[in-house]
């Protein structure tokens, strides 16, 4: 099913847009959710909740790109999850892609004593625009989806090696941006 017939689904408040959603997005979904807190259990409840979000939010809301609306849900949801949990340990897959973001990516303090969030958005975006398609995705997937390396070189065929490699001159062309930009870090 096509995601506009979805969509008309969700505003005719069809419950069958859920269960259209889940078939046509769960795996994406589940795979991003596992990716953040490695934990079934949580996953689930994250995937639950996401669906209960976007019956909540269509309408108003009419996202142009509904993959990505999905996936941006299921991802705060998963981070805020993550957040949450008091007793337990992050993710070590989670934990290190912050971690190697934060060697060019400013702190929330420092962003907002440097520049606006929206700034920075614009900022990234513009970058983000002038990769390579490959380094691209490459850099979506691990700072978004919060793929493995593992995972990223077996989709693109690539040793680990080169992905690692890759995602560092990514890391550091982003940290020239940034400085260019006027951020210090």
């Amino acid at each position: 099913m096509d995601d506009n017939s979805i969509l008309d689904m969700f505003f005719a408040r069809n419950e069958g847009a859920i269960s259209a959603s889940r078939e046509k997005y769960g795996g994406a979904c589940t795979s991003l959710a596992y990716n953040i807190l490695g934990n079934v259990q949580d996953t689930e409840e994250v995937l639950n909740d996401t669906f209960f979000a976007v019956w909540n939010a269509i309408p108003p809301e009419k996202p142009q790109f509904f993959s990505a609306f999905i996936c941006k849900i299921t991802r705060n949801l998963s981070l805020k999850k993550l957040r949450t949990r008091t007793a337990q340990k992050r993710r070590g897959n989670c934990e290190l892609c912050l971690a190697e973001l934060s060697e060019c990516i400013p702190s929330a303090l420092n962003v907002e004593e440097e520049i606006s969030a929206r700034e920075l958005s614009q900022i990234l975006d513009k970058f983000l625009r002038g990769l390579e398609k490959t380094q691209r995705i490459i850099f979506i997937r691990r700072y978004w989806y919060m793929d493995s390396i593992e995972d990223i070189a077996k989709a693109f065929g690539f040793g680990q090696s080169k992905v690692k490699m890759m995602l560092l001159r990514t890391r550091q062309k982003l940290l020239n941006e940034l400085t260019k930009e006027g951020i210090e870090l």
